[in-house]
């Protein structure tokens, strides 16, 4: 049997603002000379994968640092409470306007189409109408990493060929999967921290819904890690973080983030020059 050709993918999972832990690991990666051959993205992870695919050098990984001190200035995440309170009496769906997100893809991304990417990168929405998963690998680069990114309820869904969608981590919380169908023989998991840490019952009224959610986003990626296939190799980048909020409004501040930056970088960095 011919030996099959190795390839490595970056996979980049969902969180939001603790997309910011992704930064470490990238700096990480690209210091240890750790080059994708593809890479794989979902919500938050779709905006740092664009990013890594567009150059996956350490100059890219700096690059990338220097985009999330303009989504923490430019607001993606965050507005005043008058503002989305107006827009909430506009829209009736959503807090927040995703033209701040599309500032900082439009002002720091070198490249404005799938096919200019140095690696072949692949992101992920969910489409409204089918309930499926929609992949994106062609044309124009900014309206599916937006799509990607759109969390319901913060951001309004985002119209691509006549389909609608919001955000990809409701079908993929970490792609996986997707690596393997495209051919990854070694994988790289860069997640922001909440799969390290088990479940537990809720105790109060509100943790119900956030412990649901957290079960149907983990489920997927739990059953494909379980089925990866002998001879593939895997490596779930540790965050470095103590604890990791379902609901991760406090991390939207800009020593938080850097915070959560550096202390993935540390125990990745570790964790690589391990291996």
């Amino acid at each position: 049997m011919p030996r099959r050709e190795e390839q490595t993918a970056f996979v980049l999972g969902g969180g939001g603002v603790l997309g910011a832990t992704q930064v470490g690991m990238v700096r990480a990666l690209a210091e240890a000379g750790i080059v994708p051959d593809v890479v794989v993205g979902t919500s938050i992870g779709a905006l740092n994968g664009a990013f890594v695919a567009a150059d996956p050098s350490p100059a890219g990984a700096a690059r990338l640092a220097e985009v999330w001190e303009a989504v923490v200035r430019d607001g993606v995440f965050t507005e005043s409470p008058v503002r989305q309170a107006a827009r909430v009496a506009r829209s009736r769906t959503h807090l927040l306007s995703n033209a701040p997100l599309r500032h900082v893809l439009d002002t720091y991304l070198p490249v404005t189409t799938f096919e200019e990417l140095v690696v072949p990168f692949q992101c992920v929405a969910a489409r409204i109408d089918d309930a499926s998963s929609a992949w994106f690998s062609s044309g124009e680069l900014a309206a599916p990493v937006i799509a990607s990114c759109s969390v319901p309820g913060l951001f309004p869904p985002v119209e691509i060929g006549g389909h609608w969608h919001f955000d990809g981590g409701l079908v993929h919380s970490i792609p996986v999967g997707r690596a393997l169908e495209l051919g990854a023989t070694r994988v790289f998991v860069l997640q922001v921290g909440r799969v390290e840490q088990p479940l537990a019952p809720p105790r109060l009224p509100w943790e119900v819904g956030m412990v649901a959610f957290e079960i149907a986003r983990r489920h997927r990626f739990v059953h494909e890690m379980a089925s990866v296939p002998g001879g593939v190799e895997t490596h779930v980048l540790p965050s470095g973080a103590s604890t990791t909020p379902n609901v991760p409004i406090r991390a939207a501040r800009a020593s938080r983030m850097r915070e959560r930056e550096d202390q993935a970088y540390e125990a990745s960095a570790q964790y690589l020059a391990g291996l």
